[in-house]
């Protein structure tokens, strides 16, 4: 958990300062190269081992990263120095999400008892789309236990239009109208 919470300031803070010098592009790219250090075991076992040098860790930080965002290289070099570089894919999915966001693109996550078509997508993002006024990027997953129809939350907001929702709302208004 902390880690999303640090994730989350530092693609604050970025965000904020990609604006600023409107550089939304280029963070994007230098946020991406350095999350993808953390794929290489080698490097992250060189980079995350005391018995490195601060200074050669951070020489192979800049060699690995090539020509990045100045301030980005700055940052990997702020999380190298506390231990933290693994949550750089972290930092990198919240930025996006704030990308998405100032371009007035939201995401929901959506859950299917079976897998979405391109069609079924494309019909249930243009719905959510007219209820939050927004283009909508469906994340899809499945759980055959909700039997049938869709959950969706965006943001804050939860759409749950499954069968087994509407099972359970009639079971207990029939199981209410016994009592009277």
């Amino acid at each position: 958990m902390p880690s999303i919470t640090s994730g989350k300031r530092y693609a604050q803070a970025a965000f904020e300062l990609a604006v600023q010098r409107n550089e939304l592009e280029s963070w994007k790219e230098s946020l991406r190269r350095i999350s993808e250090l953390g794929n290489d075991k080698k490097l992250m076992a060189v980079l995350e081992s005391p018995k490195v040098p601060v200074n050669t860790k951070r020489g192979l930080l800049t060699e690995r990263l090539g020509q990045v965002n100045p301030l980005a290289l700055n940052l990997a070099c702020l999380l190298l120095s506390k231990g933290r570089l693994r949550i750089a894919g972290d930092i990198l999915k919240e930025y996006d999400k704030l990308v998405d966001a100032y371009y007035g693109v939201e995401h929901a996550e959506i859950v299917t008892a079976l897998p979405l078509d391109e069609g079924d997508r494309e019909r249930i993002s243009t719905q959510l789309g007219g209820l939050t006024g927004r283009k909508v990027i469906i994340d899809a997953q499945t759980d055959p236990s909700i039997v049938g129809g869709f959950r969706a939350k965006i943001k804050d907001m939860l759409i749950d239009a499954s069968t087994r929702h509407k099972l359970e709302t009639l079971r207990r208004s029939l199981a209410e109208a016994r009592r009277r």
